[in-house]
């Protein structure tokens, strides 16, 4: 990486570690004049501000220091959260503020082809909602229920998305897009990750900063895990990382997951499982945001499975958090409720060694259903303002 390269100044202003033109040489090491034209650059993109500073900060009287700031505002990201049966897209600007949202009735297993294409009919409504031109759209990010390959952007193999593995969701996306807006939309960068993956992400960034190992556990229709270390996804070899779902519990050999084996935990503690026995007792459900609701009127037989489920759940997480050590487990998702928390922590505490979790803090999501959408939103920010592809797009600016 050239350390003296516009983009690096970038970052260096992004995360706090230098803002302002004295601290920017003091960490490169360069000269004023060099930071000088480093800036200009950023300035012409519209890309970093100067404003004064807080009185405060010179207490002794003196003129405060002219601080730098990444602006937020001059361009705006395009996301997407989609579930199994339901999805939510937004207009953000690049500090994750909403400026415009949407959601729906979208069903996954429509595939590839319907359902970005109705999402493009979304982003073009919602581009104009929100009041900006489509030349402002710097990037798309989808947050997708599947394994991603996050190289290729593309989903390996999902259980619960027929009809998606290895499409070229990109591509698809972006000629929906440009099909609503015209050849503007057409060369937007479109990034893809598990929906677990980006909500621990945004969790993790927004609430517990200073964690160095984060983990989420999403339960609803499926079950799947996002893990970040050191302020990093962690998506293992080939994007597969996490997807607890799949550990297999060997006293339950007869249920029969979606992804054609048996004992599967998502075969009977997601909320499809749950969905399953409550519509077998008589009360009609059908995904986990029917167990949800049933669970906020405090139905009997919903809260005693999602206890049960929990339960499971918990004893699966018992061994994850004897590998990974995680400072904070959060539970997040349509059965992220006190019966189900309360059946996580019951084999959790029970089965893990006490020195893993002595410290360890359970709690839920902060973020709620804009979880996956911020995460998106800060995956596409990072990627295109990341020091190299920074440099990269200024020099295309020239």
């Amino acid at each position: 990486m050239n350390q003296s390269s516009a983009g690096h100044l970038l970052r260096l202003i992004r995360t706090g570690r230098a803002t302002t033109r004295g601290e920017l040489q003091r960490v490169t090491g360069l000269s004023r004049s060099t930071v000088g034209g480093r800036l200009d650059q950023l300035f012409r993109a519209g890309w970093v501000r100067e404003r004064a500073g807080d009185p405060v900060e010179a207490p002794t009287g003196g003129r405060p220091a002219v601080r730098l700031h990444f602006d937020t505002s001059h361009a705006v990201v395009l996301c997407a959260d989609l579930e199994t049966r339901h999805a939510r897209a937004a207009v953000l600007d690049l500090g994750g503020t909403v400026l415009a949202e949407h959601s729906g009735a979208l069903l996954i297993s429509q595939g590839p082809q319907e359902v970005l294409q109705r999402l493009g009919q979304w982003f073009a409504l919602l581009v104009e909602k929100a009041g900006v031109s489509v030349d402002a759209v710097c990037g798309i990010g989808l947050a997708v229920p599947g394994p991603v390959d996050a190289g290729l952007g593309q989903v390996v193999q999902p259980p619960m998305m027929p009809g998606w593995d290895r499409h070229p969701i990109a591509e698809t996306m972006r000629a929906a897009f440009a099909a609503q807006v015209g050849e503007a939309g057409a060369a937007i960068p479109v990034l893809v990750e598990n929906d677990a993956n980006l909500m621990a992400y945004a969790e993790q960034r927004h609430g517990f900063p200073d964690c160095s190992a984060f983990l989420l556990v999403k339960v609803s229709t499926g079950i799947g895990a996002g893990v970040v270390v050191d302020g990093e996804m962690y998506r293992g070899f080939d994007g597969a990382a996490g997807d607890i779902g799949h550990i297999r519990l060997s006293d339950h050999p007869r249920a029969l997951c979606r992804c054609g084996s048996y004992g599967c935990l998502a075969a009977v503690a997601s909320g499809r499982a749950i969905a399953e026995q409550l519509t077998a007792a008589g009360i009609p459900t059908t995904s986990g945001s029917g167990v949800r609701d049933q669970l906020t009127i405090g139905q009997p037989d919903a809260v005693r499975l999602a206890r049960e489920a929990g339960r499971l759940v918990g004893g699966v997480l018992a061994t994850v958090v004897t590998l990974l050590n995680p400072g904070v487990l959060m539970v997040a998702g349509d059965l992220a409720g006190p019966s189900f928390l309360t059946g996580v922590r019951e084999l959790l505490y029970q089965r893990a060694m006490p020195r893993t979790t002595a410290y360890l803090q359970v709690v839920t999501s902060r973020l709620g259903e804009r979880a996956g959408l911020t995460g998106a939103a800060a995956m596409v920010v990072e990627s295109l303002y990341a020091p190299d592809r920074a440099d990269q797009r200024l020099n295309e600016l020239v």
